[in-house]
């Protein structure tokens, strides 16, 4: 066998490096990632420590989701309310409003959280899972943990200001990343612009979303907004236009005004200088390749994960990517074999190496048919 390349598509790319040095945001410390493809496209002190304010709400969310895929919680189970939750919707935090000895739904107690931002309803929904707020935030941040947010540490379920409740922009894409890719059904409470709490012995309260770009025309879906006298204002952000999602974290922003306009800046920075390039979908077939000794001569290839790159709209140059492998490939081949590999270059750099696996079965031929192809090579090369 010998080693094979397959160059089956030609594009241009170039990470600009210098398009970072002229653009900034007024924050603190910021990040923009292209979720189709992984990469960065923007960041300004993406590991400096922050306190998350609000934006831990979205583990809180995160738990709760996890709960009710794994069947141990319903939107429907109902929490009794305690004191010390209702004690955060007198105190002049943003709230749902409920009240002592109320049976919440988690449905609305979700919506308590993500919409009306309420930190009575995050010391509820934590009661109500752990059996106190201390026990869920340690679950909080095993999760975060899990992960992949190294630089993390939740003590509470609303971001209330505390000293070890910490994080970073980075830890939050990561957590936002993680949230809109395995909870796409309940992500949609995040794009909700209100939420009206039909609470017991009182009329009804409907609170708008606090997230500023939900309500301008840039396809905003979420996130989480925050805010801390310390860290000032800050907010994790998911735009989706023609299919392609935007997700940006900011942190340290002066003014309401200022955390809307720079975080929508930042997300059309993203969108105006760089487009998202499909290199093959997850289960697509990709290429065929030789096979020897085989009922068929070729067979079929797919890669089993979505790859895209994205490609700065300056200065471009050339990417390729090649299918490597040792062939032709000798059967019995089975479905789902690792049997090549894709690589994919910039210049002589190799930025991505995914495997490629058979889309089929292919089996070996009889002895009788081996022996003649076998004498065929041998005369004429011909496999």
């Amino acid at each position: 066998m010998i080693k094979r390349f397959i160059t089956f598509f030609l594009l241009v790319f170039f990470t600009n490096t210098s398009l970072f040095a002229k653009f900034d945001i007024k924050a603190t410390t910021a990040i923009l990632q292209d979720y189709q493809s992984g990469e960065i496209l923007f960041e300004k002190d993406p590991d400096r420590e922050i306190y998350p304010a609000s934006m831990t709400k979205i583990m809180t969310s995160i738990i709760a989701f996890e709960l009710i895929k794994k069947g141990d919680l319903s939107l429907d189970d109902k929490f009794v309310i305690s004191e010390n939750a209702w004690r955060l919707s007198q105190a002049g935090f943003s709230s749902m409003f409920i009240m002592v000895n109320d049976e919440v739904s988690v449905e609305d107690l979700l919506k308590g959280i993500i919409v009306a931002s309420g930190n009575d309803a995050c010391v509820a929904l934590a009661e109500g899972i752990a059996g106190s707020e201390e026990e869920f935030s340690i679950m909080m941040t095993s999760k975060a943990k899990e992960i992949g947010m190294i630089n993390t540490n939740f003590s509470n379920a609303s971001g209330i200001n505390h000293p070890d409740n910490y994080s970073t922009v980075s830890d939050i894409l990561i957590m936002s990343n993680y949230l809109i890719r395995n909870y796409p059904k309940y992500y949609e409470y995040f794009k909700e612009t209100e939420f009206t709490w039909d609470r017991t012995g009182g009329d009804p309260i409907t609170q708008g979303n606090r997230n500023p770009l939900l309500y301008k025309n840039i396809g905003a879906d979420g996130i989480k907004t925050g805010y801390l006298a310390v860290e000032k204002y800050s907010l994790a952000s998911s735009s989706v236009r023609k299919n392609r999602r935007l997700i940006a974290v900011g942190s340290g922003f002066n003014s309401k005004k200022e955390r809307s306009k720079e975080s929508a800046k930042l997300l059309s920075w993203g969108r105006t200088n760089f487009d998202l390039i499909e290199i093959v979908k997850k289960g697509n077939e990709l290429t065929e390749l030789d096979v020897w000794l085989g009922y068929k001569d070729k067979v079929k290839t797919y890669i089993n994960q979505d790859v895209y790159k994205t490609v700065p709209k300056a200065r471009k140059k050339y990417l390729k990517a090649i299918v490597e492998y040792n062939g032709p490939i000798e059967a019995p081949i089975k479905k789902n074999d690792m049997i090549a590999t894709l690589k994919i270059f910039y210049k002589d750099e190799i930025v991505g190496t995914y495997e490629v696996l058979a889309f089929e079965d292919i089996k070996k031929v009889n002895i009788f048919t081996r022996l003649i192809k076998s004498i065929n090579y041998l005369i004429w090369g011909d496999v």
